[in-house]
């Protein structure tokens, strides 16, 4: 297992760091990463307490350029796991801004895309977007790579008790407190890591494209209270 991620990852076999907001280090870290690799898991993510650009770049733009970098090095059969979250259900509203950054193809032209779309005037904009993007990707992509039968999906968490959740709640989101106020407990990374690692194996073969809220019930509660 190799740990890919700006500070070092005490559970990884080996460790190589990358900084998700600067494709210059990323391309760096594809350089170092072996051939061969069975699956990736994009786990890393930032909370909306940082610039909005930032949170684009990391949690979507700066993924998706080492998501396409390992593909070129992954095996047959592949797996991607992308952790996304309930904050992206929304995608579907969100279609025509969610389009336009995926169109933002140089990191370089984030800043103009977040004035364009007022992105920073907007608290909390920017991870949701980030989340609903990664999801849409996940996906519109999921025959992109059928041809050497490597498969993406999605795993959207509710609130999980990490350092990002403090965050959060830094930023008093208010999505955050409703969700607090429904629950009676956070996920912890024990609850998602089982079904990260089904999605891994060759058991999930079959599931391409697919996004699954993985969140104690939320996504369901918020959806039947919607269309009741």
């Amino acid at each position: 297992m190799i740990g890919v991620d700006k500070a070092s990852c005490t559970v990884a076999d080996s460790f190589i760091p990358v900084d998700l907001a600067d494709e210059a280090s990323i391309k760096q870290c594809l350089v170092q990463l072996p051939f061969e690799v069975d699956g990736l898991c994009n786990i890393a993510g930032i909370a909306p307490t940082h610039p909005a650009p930032l949170v684009l770049k990391v949690n979507f733009l700066g993924l998706r350029v080492l998501t396409l970098g390992v593909i070129e090095k992954m095996n047959r059969g592949g797996s991607i796991v992308n952790l996304a979250s309930l904050a992206g259900s929304g995608w579907p509203r969100s279609l025509s801004q969610i389009q336009a950054l995926i169109d933002t193809t140089d990191m370089s032209n984030v800043e103009d895309f977040c004035c364009q779309h007022a992105i920073s005037t907007q608290p909390g904009r920017s991870y949701y977007l980030s989340k609903e993007a990664l999801i849409f990707w996940t996906i519109k992509n999921c025959w992109q790579w059928r041809d050497r039968d490597i498969r993406m999906n999605c795993i959207s968490p509710g609130p999980v008790e990490t350092p990002l959740l403090t965050q959060f709640l830094q930023a008093e989101d208010e999505h955050q407190q409703e969700n607090n106020r429904l629950m009676d407990r956070n996920a912890v990374p024990g609850d998602i890591a089982p079904l990260v690692s089904f999605l891994q194996s060759d058991d999930s073969h079959w599931l391409r494209g697919i996004n699954i809220p993985c969140d104690g019930g939320l996504a369901s509660h918020y959806m039947t209270q919607k269309y009741s």
